[in-house]
This record gives C-alpha cells, structure tokens and sequence, in this order.
C-alpha cells in the first residue's frame, strides 16, 4: 500500500513506536527495504536522497517503479525525499508522486527555514503529501567537512517548538547527538535526550532521528521511549550489501552478477529487520 508519512507517523506517535526509514539508491534497494518491512509485518519509509537520485536516476526514473512495488506490498509503505533543499527539485519529486518530501531549509535563519517550509506545506497538501523539515544540523562524518555534531549544531528546542506551531509540518527532525555517515569502530555518540523530551512535551508532534547507523541499540531505544517517531538509516544498510559483495567475489570472482544484485539486496534486509525490531515497528502495519 502507497501512503504518505502523515497517518504512518500519527499511528508511530499515538503508540510509542518509530517507523523506519531506509535510504534507497536504486530498485534493487527499495525491493530489499519493501520486502524485509513485509517479512516484519512493519510499515516502511523508502527514503530518496535529493542530491544522490539528482547524481544516479532522478525523480521521473525512479519513483514510478517503486510506486507500483509500494501498491503491491501488503504493508504501508512512503516514499520521501531525504534533505531536499533544492526547492525547483522537491516540487518535482511532488509532481513526479513523492508521497513526502523533507523540506530541508535548515541552512537558513530559523525564521526563513519556517517562511520556506510553511510555503512547502501548503503545497504539499494539494498532492495529498506530507512534509518533513529539520531544526539543527546533524552534520557528517564522512566528506571533506566531515565532523561529528557539536554543541552549536544541536536543536535548541524552543526554536524547534515556534517552527512546528508557525509551519504545521507533519514531523521534524532535531539533531541532539547524531550524525550523518559511519562512525569510527567502536564509537558510540553521546545523545542530549533532553532536547527531544521538552519538544516533545510542548507539541506532541512526530519528531525524527537522522543518522541512525552505528548510534547503539540503547540509544535508539531510548529515543523511541523519549518521543522519536521516524528513524533514518542508510549507512549500515549500504554497508551490508558492500560487504557481502566484497567478500563474494573474493571467495568466488565468476559469480554470476545478476544472481549477486539480488543476493547483495538480500543480505542487506537482515540489517533493515534488526532496526525494524529495535524502533518496535515489527507487526504495526495495521
């Protein structure tokens, strides 16, 4: 079933839960994600990074496809775009059937990131769409600018709290200890809990968790506890499927490469039904 964010993430919010979503590449991704959310009875986001399908297969390739594996799978599943700051390509992948978009305005003034934001909303809401925006910056640990979220990039709830009132946006992402991309063997992030505890209790709103990988299962269980409806994960996912490859073709360089795609998408869904359990989204489809 094809469905936007919105009733996913009420039904997350109203019984304590976080519904996953997932970065996707390519259809060989998005079957993988589809299939472990089925096999775990689970709703699912497939999440479509802006700048990586504008690199790989842009919004009028890709996201018809997956529409139609959205329709036939037997749990809801969301197609949103990830960190869509181009705001001429978030209205395409709206007009092209994105069921959500993020708008991500989080560069700007907390006030021209809400004036940006409000506008994506009311547009959002003539394609029957939902709308995602971020307050904070979770940063990356991989790139040229790679560092890990330091105090100045945390959400400052009482500015997370106004944006949500002033915007109507159906959920928002805070940065209170994550960060995008891998982290170094062994690390663990600290999270400031407390950042989404008091936006939580002011609004009640679905908030989000990005760059899920390598957090820790106690820091992802404690974020569903404290009010974190939606969790992003991409790495562990990219990594799963990189690894199997790898060490395939090291064991066997003649595997017939059709037969490794689908093999690589498979090992990847053990990661994406790990994080389904912990987020407590297994057999929450209805």
């Amino acid at each position: 079933m094809y469905e936007s964010m919105k009733g996913m993430l009420a039904k997350a919010n109203a019984e304590g839960y976080a519904v996953m979503a997932i970065n996707a590449v390519d259809l060989e991704m998005a079957r993988g994600i589809i299939t472990a959310a089925e096999q775990m009875n689970a709703p699912i986001i497939i999440d479509l990074l802006q700048d990586q399908i504008k690199r790989y297969f842009d919004c009028d390739i890709l996201t018809q496809p997956i529409i139609k594996m959205a329709q036939a799978a037997h749990v809801p599943v969301a197609i949103n775009l990830d960190h869509g700051h181009d705001i001429a390509h978030l209205k395409r992948c709206l007009h092209e059937g994105f069921s959500s978009v993020m708008c991500d305005a989080s560069a700007l003034s907390p006030e021209e990131n809400a004036k940006v934001t409000r506008g994506i909303v009311e547009l959002a809401q003539t394609y029957g769409a939902s709308v995602e925006a971020e307050v904070g910056n979770m940063g990356c640990s991989v790139g040229a600018d790679a560092h890990f979220t330091d105090d100045q990039m945390y959400t400052d709830p009482d500015v997370a709290i106004k944006f949500i009132q002033d915007t109507g946006v159906d959920c928002l992402a805070v940065s209170y200890g994550s960060t995008h991309g891998d982290y170094p063997e062994g690390y663990v992030p600290t999270f400031h809990f407390d950042i989404v505890e008091k936006i939580k209790a002011s609004t009640g709103a679905p908030l989000v968790l990005h760059g899920g990988s390598g957090t820790g299962d106690e820091n992802m269980r404690r974020s569903v506890e404290v009010g974190i409806n939606k969790i992003n994960v991409g790495t562990d996912y990219m990594i799963a499927q990189r690894e199997f490859v790898a060490k395939t073709l090291a064991e066997d360089p003649g595997y017939n490469w059709p037969q490794l795609l689908q093999d690589s998408w498979a090992a990847g869904m053990e990661v994406v039904k790990r994080y389904i359990e912990l987020s407590g989204s297994a057999n929450k489809a209805f």
